[in-house]
């Protein structure tokens, strides 16, 4: 079996690189797949962090996810804005906390 056939993309990370009106991304498989292992990394090891965070500063969930969002904002090298909320959703789903309705300003 082809190693892309059994690799799984999130709909909703796909839908980050798919167009209006078109079907497929913009990145070739290999190189999607990549930036959402990464994403989905990303998420998955800042669990701990943001929980803790949460809770010794007594801030709201909401803005402990902000701060994150923010810190991941801070070095575009590694993920690029929309793939920086993604990780953030991501999270709160992981966290079964509220999902950020919008991007922060």
């Amino acid at each position: 079996m082809y190693e892309e056939n059994q690799s799984f993309v999130a709909d909703s990370f796909m839908a980050l690189y798919v167009k209006p009106g078109h079907y497929k991304p913009s990145l070739p498989r290999g190189e999607l797949l990549q930036r959402y292992e990464l994403c989905e990394d990303l998420a998955t090891m800042l669990q701990d962090t943001v929980s803790t965070q949460q809770f010794q500063l007594g801030i709201t969930e909401d803005d402990a996810l902000k701060t994150c969002w923010q810190g991941l904002l801070a070095q575009p090298e590694l993920v690029q804005p929309p793939e920086a909320f993604w990780v953030i959703c991501r999270l709160a789903e992981l966290l079964s906390w509220p999902m950020p309705e919008h991007q922060w300003e």
